[in-house]
């Protein structure tokens, strides 16, 4: 029979590797904690912070449940290779080298958890998708990304909401602006921030030429309360009402009560339309802008920092980050991490994990050189 006992030693490993990056001991008592604080009478009075807990709650006991269960599932292999040795009985070597086998995939799939070293990786994410150069091609090629997005939420399990969106004076979109509920939506969605290029036979050309379109992806970090990071001057916005107006269906409600607000100072500019109410409106427009402020006032102190240091800061928003060419050839290419499918019509149907995962290795390369 194989001897397994390398391989499991090699997972012993990686689950004392995992209990460092999942912060096992600090888990189980920050359990306890918000366990607690569950249970006070008094905590559904703050919606806000009921929620707060509940979330933070949720995702321990998933990290905890996790590692317990990886645990688990070694000593049960480790059992089965003690039980084969001491009754020389090979008939389980397929069992077991089956568990090693899956073991070893979860970990290689848990171990993307490492990466994940920025303060809001675990946060949602405010998405804002606008087209750009290539006329009408571009504004189809946004709405393409709006979809692919969409698709690629419902396979993690994510929730995807358009919170507003601007109609194409032809097709597609101009821009649209969503939010993704999901731990480490932010965090995954990183890899997708930047200029998004398309070639194919343009569907909107009678001579059927191959067109070049762009569009863009800004993500930042979503937060169900305005923070205590932004202080935001009421006398620094404009804020708009109209009647929203769009395709409806899966992107919008028509109401009489949609909010636009413009910051002044920076021109940064978020809607919403979705909610029941104006308040309501106002309400995630405001968190909406509270994220991408914080964002910028990250990307100044970046900069700032590079500038003391320098050296030479990586941005990647407003530069082509991906390509996908559907004519002479298909493929759909990474420009950062050379990271490359060939299969686009699997990558249009959101499958991006593959795109993120090397993102998220190469950002983590980058950090270190």
């Amino acid at each position: 029979m194989q001897n397994f006992v390398p391989d499991l030693a090699a997972l012993r490993i990686r689950l004392d590797e995992a209990a460092g990056y999942l912060r096992i001991p600090e888990q189980a008592k920050r359990r306890v904690d918000l366990e607690t604080e569950m249970a006070d009478p008094d905590l559904w009075n703050d919606q806000d912070r009921g929620r707060r807990v509940q979330k933070d709650l949720a995702s321990v006991i998933e990290d905890l449940d996790l590692h317990a269960g990886l645990t688990g599932d070694i000593e049960e292999a480790e059992t089965l290779v003690e039980m084969a040795v001491e009754e020389a009985d090979d008939s389980l070597e397929g069992e077991i080298a089956a568990a090693v086998a899956s073991l070893a995939s979860r970990f290689e799939e848990l171990e993307l958890r490492s990466l994940f070293s920025g303060q809001y990786d675990e946060s949602d994410a405010v998405c804002q998708v606008q087209s750009g150069a290539g006329g009408t091609d571009a504004q189809d090629w946004a709405e393409t990304l709006l979809r692919m997005y969409t698709r690629w939420a419902d396979r993690r399990g994510f929730a995807l909401q358009v919170e507003s969106i601007s109609e194409g004076t032809e097709a597609g979109i101009s821009s649209a602006e969503f939010v993704v509920r999901g731990r480490y939506a932010f965090g995954l969605l990183q890899a997708e921030r930047g200029v998004h290029r398309l070639v194919r036979i343009s569907p909107f050309n009678k001579e059927a030429k191959r067109q070049t379109a762009f569009a863009s992806l800004q993500v930042v970090p979503f937060f169900d309360e305005i923070v205590d990071e932004i202080d935001i001057d009421e006398t620094d916005l404009r804020i708009d009402t109209y009647r929203s107006s769009g395709a409806g269906g899966q992107h919008v409600n028509v109401t009489d009560s949609a909010v636009r607000i413009t910051h002044l100072p920076t021109g940064v500019v978020t809607s919403c339309q979705n909610e029941r109410s104006q308040h309501q409106n106002k309400d995630k427009a405001m968190q909406m802008l509270a994220a991408r402020l914080l964002d910028l006032e990250r990307q100044k102190r970046d900069a700032e920092l590079a500038q003391i240091g320098g050296e030479k800061l990586i941005v990647d928003f407003g530069s082509q980050i991906r390509s996908y060419v559907l004519q002479p050839y298909q493929m759909v290419k990474d420009l950062r991490t050379e990271h490359e499918v060939g299969d686009v019509a699997s990558v249009l149907d959101g499958d991006l994990d593959g795109f993120m995962e090397s993102y998220l290795r190469w950002s983590r390369t980058n950090a270190t050189s």
